[in-house]
């Protein structure tokens, strides 16, 4: 059975997403949405977005997990710090004190120790559109629709 088939009778990706403060649910939506086509995976899968804990008001994603009923998950810095990731930012860690929110998040979200879709950055296409998203995919435990 092909990991796409299967997804789709369950929820059991998690998105993690990482977003600078005031990006726009569209933009969130579309960066989702082009990992979801690229990877060839159903949407109707997600069981959630995972995040930081200090995007947990973020508009963009909670307006996102609204809309579409996911689960939000977040997570403190002192936990996704501890989970290792293929491709942690020394950058990032500068400035939240974590080199990993999408992946580790994802990660955490799903309770596993490897991405289904490692991290993609995006960043707006439209010049008045702000904001940059992360996002990287896990499959976790399987929740039934």
């Amino acid at each position: 059975m092909l990991l796409a088939e299967f997804s789709l009778r369950s929820k059991n990706l998690w998105v993690g997403v990482g977003c600078q403060k005031g990006t726009s649910r569209e933009l969130i939506e579309a960066a989702i949405t082009h990992v979801f086509k690229e990877h060839q995976l159903s949407q109707s899968a997600i069981a959630g977005l995972a995040t930081i804990d200090t995007k947990a008001d973020e508009v963009g994603l909670v307006e996102l997990c609204r809309e579409r009923n996911w689960l939000l998950k977040t997570f403190c810095a002192e936990i996704l710090r501890t989970v290792c990731v293929p491709n942690p930012s020394q950058l990032i860690h500068q400035y939240i004190a974590t080199p990993s929110v999408a992946e580790a998040a994802a990660l955490c979200a799903a309770e596993r120790k490897s991405l289904l879709v490692p991290k993609q950055i995006f960043r707006p296409v439209i010049k008045d559109q702000q904001g940059m998203v992360t996002v990287a995919i896990a499959q976790g435990k399987d929740r039934k629709v």
